[in-house]
Order: C-alpha cells, then structure tokens, then sequence
C-alpha cells in the first residue's frame, strides 16, 4: 500500500492512526529465510515487486506468489512455464496464464489505463518478447496500442502506422535479425524509444547480439536499449516515460482507458 494511499484511509475515517503508524513501522521488506520481499518498493519507487519465476523451487514460487498477492492485492510474474502456472492454479485459480508472454498473474478488476505506449515487432517472431513489454506496461497501469510485424523488409507496412507511432508517449521496438526497426523509428519520433533486441535470427545473428550491437550503435537519437529480450525491462521503464507524460501534461495526458 502506498504512503499517500495509507493517508487517505487515515483522513476518511477508514483506518485508525495505530494502524497506519504499524504498517509504515513495519520492517521495508519479508524475511523469508530464502527470498527477503521488498515490501515498501512501491512506496519508494512506484511499482510492486514482482517475480521472476524461472528457476525457481516449486515451494518457493508458491509462497512469495501468494505472500505478494496478499500484501497488494495483485501479483504479476514473468518467464513461468506452463508447469508452474498448473501449481499456482491449484492455490489460486483465479490467477491467468499467457503461453506467449510467458506471463502469470492474479490482477485487480476495473483498471484505468492510460497514457498511451506503443509496442511494436519487427516480426511475429518478436511477439513473445513484446508482449511481455506490453503486459507488463498494461499491469503498471499504462494503455498500450500494439503495433506487430512491421519490420524494414517491408518498411511501408510501418510507414502506414507513422501516425499512431507519433501520438504515443514512448514507443517499445522488439526485434531481432539485423535490428533496424529502432532505428527507423527513432528517425520519426519526437518520443523515447526503447529498443529489445530478441534472440531470433540465423547463426550470425549470435542469439540476439547482432540486434543488440546494431541497437546500440543506432545513428538515430532518442533511442535506448535493454538487454536481449528483455520485454519486462522495456515495459517498466516505457511506463515511467509514459507517467511522466499524461502527469506531466505532455503528450496524450488525457488519455484514460477502462
């Protein structure tokens, strides 16, 4: 729960001082002997934790998924298997699974999304990878528009979208191959653009380093990479952008989607 949150409980009557006083008290993170949750993240940075389930023990997913879901209501975890989204749904049914995205979650119902984000591919091969970035970003409460296989090769198929390019508040670019598609779109853009390079190509394109290297070295402005497919990272931080945007009065502020 966050500080301005408690606050409001406090000023409506609907949670004594005591008990606000106890949780802003209570220790900034769960000591569960093998994980140590970091409970006040939200308080401090904006954004719950959340879990990256691969690799790890069954027992262990079990309890932080169920010790988050109790501390916010909603829980949200990247890189599940289909194995471990079955064991979780033992516990919690209501939690969702997308073999995509590889995404597990429990969220809250009637979310406002807004802003606006666009996440685009190069290819449908990038679509794990994006729509990791795009679930991730609609969690956290950003609307995103999703822009897919718009890759150079075929560069009208992204030039018939310029104008949905221009009118978000950043723009999330996933490809792998040669990853020229940041590029491009760095070049019509006055937004940031994150670049995910992905791990899809033939052997030169060594698992995504091609991409990443071409990223990197991208002639365009505006443009910042992550690591090699990594949807989470690009979804979080194009979310930070995007509040920035519709906080700041920038952008498409109004912007609100049920």
């Amino acid at each position: 729960m966050e500080i301005q949150e408690i606050l409001k409980q406090v000023q409506a009557g609907n949670m004594t001082t005591e008990e606000a006083e106890r949780i802003l008290r209570r220790q900034p993170f769960e000591d569960l002997g093998y994980a140590k949750l970091d409970t006040h993240r939200k308080i401090r940075s904006g954004f719950p934790e959340v879990i990256f389930c691969s690799g790890k023990a069954d027992e262990h997913l079990l309890r932080i998924f169920g010790r988050l879901f109790t501390e916010e209501g909603e829980v949200f975890g990247t890189r599940a298997t289909r194995e471990q989204y079955a064991l979780i749904r033992e516990q919690y049914p209501q939690a969702v699974y997308d073999p995509v995205s590889r995404i597990v979650k429990i969220e809250k119902p009637g979310k406002t999304l807004r802003g606006k984000i666009v996440v685009c591919t190069a290819g449908t091969a990038d679509i794990p990878v994006a729509e990791e970035a795009a679930q991730t970003a609609e969690y956290f409460g950003s609307y995103v528009e999703r822009i897919y296989d718009v890759g150079v090769a075929g560069i009208h198929r992204l030039l018939a979208n310029v104008e949905k390019l221009q009118s978000a508040n950043c723009v999330v670019t996933a490809a792998g191959m040669e990853g020229a598609l940041a590029s491009v779109v760095g070049g019509l853009v006055d937004k940031p653009v994150i670049a995910v390079p992905t791990s899809v190509g033939y052997g030169a394109s060594m698992h995504g380093l091609s991409a990443l290297l071409t990223m990197i070295n991208s002639c365009a402005n505006g443009i910042a990479v992550v690591n090699i497919d990594n949807g989470y990272g690009a979804g979080y931080i194009a979310t930070q952008i995007n509040r920035m945007g519709y906080q700041g009065g920038a952008g498409c502020d109004k912007a609100e989607h049920a």
